[in-house]
Formats: C-alpha cells, sequence, structure tokens
C-alpha cells in the first residue's frame, strides 16, 4: 500500500471554540506559529475551520462597517464613528465581540486517514487550499498542509 494521509498528517491538531473571541484566536495563531485551526465543539465535532484570511476579511468587514480608515492605532486614536453608538467603545472591543463561529468557514476539506496522498494532493491542488483536515472514524486527527507534502515531492524527484 502506497502513503497515506495519516501517514504525513500533523498530530495533534490545535484547535479552536466557537465561542472564542477574534482576538484570542488571532493570539493562538501568534503563539503556535499556525495559520488556520479547526473550529471544534465541546463534544470533539469540527464545525468548521478558521484561518489567517477569515481573521484579515473580518477585520476589514470590522472597519468598513464602522465608517473606519484602516490605519488605526488604539494608543492614539479614539473612535467614535456613527455606526458605533451604543455599541463597543472601540475597534478592539468589537474584535473581541466577533468569535469564530461568526467567520469560520463551514464543511472545510477533509480526507479519511486513509486517503491516499495523491488524492489529498490532487483535492488541494483543485481547490486551491493550504490545509486539509484528517479524519479517523468522523472524528479529528490531523492535518495536512501543503508543506507535509514537500518531502514527498523532493523524495519522488519530482
Amino acid at each position: 500500500m502506497g502513503v497515506v494521509a495519516r501517514d504525513v498528517m500533523q498530530s495533534p491538531v490545535i484547535s479552536i471554540s466557537p465561542e472564542t473571541p477574534l482576538s484570542d484566536v488571532h493570539r493562538t495563531f501568534i503563539e503556535e506559529e499556525i495559520h488556520g485551526a479547526p473550529v471544534v465543539s465541546e463534544e470533539g465535532v469540527m464545525l468548521g475551520a478558521i484561518t489567517l484570511t477569515d481573521l484579515v476579511r473580518a477585520a476589514l468587514d470590522a472597519t468598513e462597517s464602522a465608517a473606519f480608515g484602516s490605519e488605526y492605532l488604539r494608543e492614539l486614536l479614539e473612535f467614535s464613528g456613527p455606526d458605533w453608538q451604543g455599541g463597543p467603545a472601540d475597534f478592539q472591543d468589537r474584535l473581541q465581540q466577533i468569535t469564530a463561529a461568526d467567520v469560520m468557514t463551514q464543511g472545510p476539506a477533509s480526507v479519511d486517514g486513509s486517503a491516499p496522498v495523491g488524492e489529498v494532493a490532487k483535492l488541494m491542488h483543485e481547490g486551491r487550499l493550504h490545509r486539509v483536515w484528517v479524519t479517523e472514524r468522523g472524528a479529528l486527527a490531523g492535518v495536512i498542509s501543503s508543506f507535509d507534502l514537500l518531502p514527498l515531492i523532493v523524495k519522488a524527484g519530482l
């Protein structure tokens, strides 16, 4: 049998609770040096995934909805735009109110641990994905990023 998903996946996987504020998601990404994580319920069910791209989009949406420019520095500028009346005091507080569940991608790409690595690569290529989640008997078991496939390509001499 050839190389399968469980042979190249990274495990354990750092996961995010759906209630986690975006500011905490961002902190986790920095501390763990990751660019994405699955959003998992208390019961261990994978609900979706959140990436740095999702965080950037959410921050842009928050600034646009507040009619606010992109050069915000909390220490230097207080914000009190019309869309925020009666709401959060500033942009940082707004990001604390948005949760992972609000911006996650639902139904992210996943494969069974027994999937041939060629299928994983094809899924990533066709879907323009940077990572695929690996499941075993329906439970999250690991993650495969494009970087995990590079050694196989080098070994194959491609």
